[in-house]
């Protein structure tokens, strides 16, 4: 599974557990948002550094990637070529 995938599926279950202990607990809706949300954030950040540091390695292998494939990069510059057809 994609490292991208499993952090995200991390931070969302954090996410809807503590929202759902806080609206457990009576508390406003957004209130429990915004805490919810500073929860997750907060207990990823210090215990699932593995699962960031494996999408930042991700996010540069895709860096390195070339932007473009050369076979897209020739396409193109058949196509933008001046037509060498002769009229009458």
């Amino acid at each position: 599974m994609s490292p991208w995938i499993q952090y995200s599926l991390v931070r969302l279950a954090l996410f809807g557990v503590s929202f759902g202990l806080l609206m457990a607990a009576a508390i406003d809706w957004w209130w429990s948002a915004l805490i919810a949300s500073v929860i997750a954030m907060t207990v990823s950040y210090i215990f699932f550094t593995s699962l960031r540091d494996a999408v930042a390695l991700d996010l540069a292998a895709r860096r390195e990637r070339p932007a473009a494939d050369p076979d897209a990069l020739a396409e193109d510059a058949v196509d933008s070529a001046p037509e060498n057809s002769s009229q009458s």
